[in-house]
C-alpha cells in the first residue's frame, strides 16, 4: 500500500496526546471546515440585520461541531489514524457520532431556510431548491429509520470486517471518502432523532428514544468484538510501524474499548437534548392552551363542569 504522504510510510515517533494534537491540516476537511463556519455566520448576520434573532447557544453548537470535525482531521491524529487502530477509532466515533450531534443542534437547515431570499413568482431560488429536497422521496428514504439503522451498523461491520476498508485506506482520496461517509452517517441517523431542524421524518419523542437505542447495542457489541479477538482484525493495522512501539493486537483491544465507551457518550447528550426539547414542548403546549382559554373564556372548562353537574343530576 502506497501512503506516502499520509503517515503510513512516516517514522512516526511513539503517539503522546501533545504529538498527535500538532496541526497539519488536510486540506480538503480544512477547506470544509473554513466554509462551513462562514456560510453559518454569513446566515446568522443576514438574519440580524434583518432584526431577527438567533439563539447564541445554536451558534456554539455548530462551530464547536465543526471544531471536532477539525480536531479529528487536521491535526497528527489524522497522521496517527493511519498507523493505529485505536487513533483511527478516535476518529472514526468523534465524526460520526459527537460531530453529527453537535451539528444538528446548531440548526443549519432551519438558518439557511430562514435566512435565504424567497423567490419570486413564478421563480425557483436555493430556498426553494432546499424545500424541494427537504421535502423529496429522496430525503424520506434516507432519513426513514428503516434505512438510516441497517447503514448506521453496515458501516461498523461491513466496512471493518471485509477488505472495504483497506482498499479505502490504501489511498487518500478513499480515507477522505471513509471519513465523509462517516460524517454523512452520523448526520441522516441523528437527524430524524434529534428532531431540532425540519425534515420527512419526525417521530414522536418516545419513539425517537427508540430509534436511538435501536442501534447503539450493535455499536456496543462491535467494541467488544475487537477487545474479544485473539489475532489482528484489520489487514491495514497488521504491522504498524516499530518506531511507535505497540503491538497490533494491544492497539486493537483499544480500539474496540474506545468503539464500546463511544457507544454511551452520544446517547446521553442526545437524551439531555430530547427530554429538554420535550420539556420546551410540553411548555408551548401549556401556553397556547392557556391563551386559548383567555380567548373563549375558558368554555372547554366549563363545558367539562356543565357535563359533571348532568351526570350528578341524573345520580339523583
Amino acid at each position: 500500500m502506497d501512503h506516502s504522504g499520509h503517515g503510513m510510510n512516516m517514522d512516526l515517533p511513539p503517539f503522546t496526546l501533545g504529538r498527535g494534537l500538532q496541526f497539519t491540516a488536510d486540506p480538503f476537511f480544512l477547506i470544509g471546515c473554513v466554509l462551513a463556519i462562514g456560510l453559518y455566520g454569513y446566515a446568522v448576520v443576514r438574519l440580524r440585520r434583518r432584526g431577527d434573532s438567533w439563539p447564541v447557544g445554536r451558534i456554539v453548537f455548530f462551530v464547536v461541531g465543526v471544531l471536532s470535525i477539525a480536531l479529528v482531521m487536521c491535526t497528527k491524529l489524522n497522521d496517527y489514524g493511519m498507523v493505529m487502530f485505536s487513533v483511527h477509532m478516535v476518529q472514526h466515533m468523534v465524526i460520526s457520532m459527537l460531530s453529527p450531534i453537535l451539528l444538528l443542534l446548531g440548526a443549519p437547515v432551519t438558518l439557511a431556510l430562514r435566512a435565504l431570499p424567497v423567490a419570486g413568482r413564478d421563480r425557483t431560488g436555493p430556498r426553494e431548491l432546499l424545500l424541494m429536497l427537504l421535502h423529496s422521496r429522496y430525503m424520506r428514504i434516507i432519513t426513514h429509520p428503516v434505512f438510516t439503522i441497517p447503514l448506521f451498523i453496515a458501516s461498523l461491520y461491513a466496512l471493518y470486517f471485509t477488505p472495504l476498508f483497506d482498499f479505502l485506506m490504501g489511498s487518500k482520496t478513499g480515507h477522505i471518502a471513509m471519513m465523509v461517509h462517516f460524517l454523512a452517517v452520523g448526520l441522516v441517523f441523528f437527524w430524524p432523532i434529534m428532531g431540532v431542524d425540519p425534515g420527512p421524518h419526525r417521530p414522536g419523542y418516545v419513539m425517537r428514544m427508540l430509534e436511538l437505542f435501536a442501534g447503539m447495542p450493535f455499536h456496543a457489541f462491535f467494541g467488544i468484538a475487537l477487545m474479544m479477538a485473539t489475532s489482528p482484525m484489520v489487514e491495514t493495522y497488521k504491522n504498524p510501524p516499530a518506531s511507535l512501539g505497540i503491538d497490533a493486537l494491544s492497539d486493537q483491544n483499544w480500539a474496540g474499548g474506545i468503539a464500546w465507551a463511544f457507544s454511551e457518550i452520544p446517547s446521553v447528550l442526545v437524551l439531555i437534548a430530547l427530554v429538554f426539547q420535550w420539556y420546551r414542548s410540553e411548555q408551548r403546549t401549556a401556553k397556547r392552551s392557556d391563551r386559548a382559554a383567555d380567548r373563549d373564556g375558558d368554555q372547554e372548562l366549563q363545558a367539562y363542569n356543565a357535563y359533571l353537574a348532568s351526570l350528578q343530576a341524573r345520580g339523583q
